[in-house]
């Protein structure tokens, strides 16, 4: 049986997107997964999502090797006595790093910049660049007994509540 996404529960999802700003990047280290911290910011209709990175980390390094990612964006834990009742959506997509300059690169910068300002130091380090992640599913979990198997369509949805 399919699980319709309530209203409410698209809500939360794209209150989540859009107000979280770390997510943990699964990526595939040679034949196993590594996780790493990253800052991320979604467009607008939640089709894309961009990190920002060196190329020197492992993750990066994975991503250039494997273009097979995931994202997985959590609630704030607020203390509460169940932490696995926190909303959360892990996100499968495919990474593509997006050179220095490129088109869109400076609106994507200003966006970026907006969400993170402290972060303006490391454009001026030749070894940062962003990567897009193109989401192609995923799995959301709005709280007890409330998942739902999520697609592009389901995120752009979503992006209007």
């Amino acid at each position: 049986m399919k699980l319709i996404m309530d209203a409410q529960s698209e809500k939360l999802l794209a209150h989540i997107i859009r107000n979280t700003r770390i997510a943990a990047l699964g990526t595939v280290r040679d034949t196993d997964p590594l996780s790493s911290m990253v800052a991320f910011v979604p467009i607008e209709d939640f089709s894309l999502f961009y990190i920002h990175v060196s190329r020197l980390a492992q993750h990066t390094v994975d991503m250039q090797k494997n273009k097979s990612v995931s994202l997985l964006i959590t609630e704030t834990d607020d203390g509460r006595p169940d932490p696995q009742t926190l909303a959360r959506v892990s996100i499968r997509g495919s990474a593509e790093m997006l050179e220095n300059g490129a088109p869109g690169y400076t609106p994507l910068k200003e966006l970026y910049l907006a969400r993170f300002p402290e972060a303006e130091q490391l454009f001026s380090l030749a070894d940062f660049n962003f990567w897009r992640i193109r989401p192609k599913g995923g799995r959301y979990v709005a709280g007890f007994a409330k998942a739902y198997n999520i697609t592009v369509e389901t995120l752009k949805k979503v992006s209007e509540r």
